[in-house]
């Protein structure tokens, strides 16, 4: 199979996580606070509740930004058994921004970036800091909405969908972003 020659641009990542936040908010804003702490009847093995879920995704993010961009202010962390879903909220949209301001030094093709290796945690190899980094992340906090978005429905609380997080325009507009190329 040849090789396609696709060059994406920093600047579309860095869009693309920005939204990332914007879908987290999406759903926290429109989520049944019954289905904050709810726990699915006969789980046995306990699993997460959608506030744990959104405690991990937030607490991950502060892994990543004292172990990748040490300069960086990380807020406080969310106990995943106490936090309200504002808490929630308002700590997502510190730590995203930050990840946000990490990803563009990470990005950035100046010899003199700070953020060079990407730590997921100390347990594991760490990687540089370019695209796969991006990837990760995204693709971190998107399994975890997925499982949000299953919870909430076994739980009986669908989150409304229109405008929902697969509406992209819709949140690219709402952010004030450029129109994506086409």
């Amino acid at each position: 199979m040849r090789e396609a020659n696709v060059q994406v641009e920093n600047s579309d990542l860095l869009r693309t996580y920005a939204i990332n936040d914007a879908m987290n908010q999406l759903i926290l804003s429109r989520l049944d606070p019954r289905a904050w702490r709810a726990k699915l009847p006969d789980s046995k093995q306990g699993g997460r509740t959608i506030a744990a879920i959104f405690a991990h995704l937030h607490n991950c993010r502060l892994v990543w930004l004292k172990r990748s961009a040490r300069h960086l202010k990380c807020p406080a962390p969310l106990d995943p058994d106490r936090c309200t879903m504002k808490q929630a909220a308002a700590a997502h949209k510190k730590s995203g921004a930050q990840c946000l301001h990490m990803l563009t030094d990470a990005l950035s093709s100046d010899p003199q970036r700070r953020v060079t290796t990407f730590s997921r945690g100390s347990w594991v190899p760490t990687w540089p800091a370019d695209a796969t980094m991006f990837a990760y992340m995204f693709s971190h906090e998107a399994h975890h909405r997925g499982q949000i978005l299953m919870l909430a429905h076994q739980l009986g609380y669908r989150v409304p969908e229109y405008p929902g997080v697969w509406h992209w325009e819709k949140l690219w507009k709402q952010a004030g972003l450029a129109r994506r190329r086409r």
